[in-house]
């Protein structure tokens, strides 16, 4: 129920030319209309309990809802936001409003200041909520210096913070790993919607062009590249799926790893195969594709490639050596 209506809004009011607005605009400019959208509709509030005005939806029901953001997008961190308002209550802070994005990686410099690389929506967000060596802090982003990666259209920054402006954290040593975790879910989740996007793009384009008589898509080689993208895309929605299949309050450790890592494995095969059937117009900035792809790349990078997240993996399977990896792989599913 939840995701169809959220749906219709990123229909509505979260398009491609939404997305080219959003890259046009800086900081301190008006907030998208789909952020007021989703905020009215009360769907910021999806996991807070039912007695404070939230949907209390189990982490599973999420899965599906941040893949749809993924597929349109989505230019403003509601994901993020979402996941920060639970984070924040289970410490009985009450999140302020605005836009709330995440650091999993915030490091503390000799000096007592903060930096926190690479932040998704570090442009636009009003507060972060960051991992700090463990430790779970909020950010006030108005208050950082902010560095853009220099990376065209994105809203992803650099913030450092001066001693000064770091206040306390809000909980001990270990709670911030919840952010690290969510941050890669949702990017997992953001990589899986963006693919199954540009699949079908890619799909209905090789129907469409035609060559020698007949469209390109009933061609063997054609085909067989489609085939091998479908692939890619149908494990990355099942492994962005177990993500957020634990019955706890925040992603698994293990089920994020293997999430992160497979879904981007996928993307430079996936992005790649997409602008080669595409031909020229593919890489074209009036054509839709490059917005979709652009984000493949930087999600991969978000939180850490594969390579990180399946060092993770690996060293919990070497934990084991007394099981096989099929074995493994069959608890790591059942999580």
């Amino acid at each position: 129920m939840f995701t169809e209506a959220i749906e219709e809004i990123l229909r509505d009011q979260a398009g491609p030319d939404a997305i080219r607005a959003s890259e046009a605009s800086g900081i301190g400019s008006a907030r998208p209309a789909v952020w007021s959208a989703l905020e009215d509709a009360g769907f910021l509030e999806l996991l807070a309990p039912e007695d404070d005005g939230g949907a209390a939806l189990a982490l599973a029901a999420l899965a599906p809802i941040f893949t749809a953001f993924g597929r349109h997008a989505l230019p403003v961190p509601a994901a993020q936001s979402i996941a920060a308002r639970a984070l924040l209550r289970d410490t009985g802070v009450r999140p302020p409003a605005g836009m709330i994005t995440l650091a999993g990686n915030c490091l503390r410099m000799a000096d007592g200041s903060l930096c926190a690389p690479r932040v998704p929506f570090g442009l636009t967000s009003d507060y972060v909520l960051a991992n700090v060596d463990g430790e779970l802090q909020l950010l006030d982003a108005g208050e950082a210096q902010r560095n853009a990666t220099g990376v065209r259209g994105s809203a992803s920054a650099t913030l450092t913070w001066k001693r000064g402006a770091v206040s306390a954290p809000l909980a001990g040593e270990g709670a911030g790993e919840g952010v690290r975790r969510f941050s890669a879910a949702i990017h997992a989740a953001a990589i899986a919607g963006a693919m199954d996007r540009v699949f079908g793009m890619t799909l209905q384009y090789c129907n469409d062009r035609s060559q020698f008589g007949k469209s390109i898509g009933k061609f063997q080689a054609v085909q067989h590249q489609l085939s091998v993208m479908a692939q890619h895309v149908a494990s990355a929605g099942i492994a962005a799926e177990l993500a957020f299949s634990g019955a706890g309050r925040v992603p698994a450790r293990l089920a994020t790893a293997i999430a992160k890592a497979r879904t981007s494995m996928a993307v430079p095969l996936v992005a790649s195969t997409a602008h080669a059937l595409h031909g020229a117009i593919g890489i074209t900035e009036e054509y839709d594709l490059q917005l979709y792809t652009r984000r493949l790349h930087e999600w991969r990078m978000a939180d850490g490639s594969e390579t990180y997240w399946n060092e993770i993996v690996g060293e919990a399977l070497l934990a084991q050596p007394q099981a096989t990896v099929t074995d493994f792989a069959r608890a790591a599913l059942a999580v």
